[in-house]
């Protein structure tokens, strides 16, 4: 599914016109990486967690080049679900049979 679809999918069961529903998404979606990219965390009850997590300063390899290369420590973002999003998927049939 895409944003597209989404967008779709909200504006025919709310019957809001489709260029708002985009405008509100586009929305949602800046409103979640400014706010990640200034080290806040957001969490949507019911839905689940976008948080920064911290990596490690580290020793990767150029295999190419047989080069240590030094990862200084970042952040990346991350989503974690929430559990009722979590037994929602574990119970769906419809991925059951997907994955079969």
């Amino acid at each position: 599914m895409t944003k597209a679809d989404v967008i779709s999918e909200i504006a025919d069961k709310t019957g809001i016109p489709k260029e708002d529903v985009s405008v509100t998404v586009e929305a949602f979606f800046n409103i979640v990486k400014s706010s990640m990219a200034d080290g806040s965390n957001i969490y949507v009850r019911g839905f689940g967690s976008f948080v920064n997590k911290k990596r490690k300063k580290k020793i990767a390899r150029n295999i190419s080049k047989n080069t240590a290369i030094v990862i200084d420590e970042h952040y990346v973002p991350s989503f974690k679900p929430s559990k009722v999003f979590i037994d929602k998927i574990k119970s769906s049939s419809k991925v059951k049979e997907i994955n079969s």
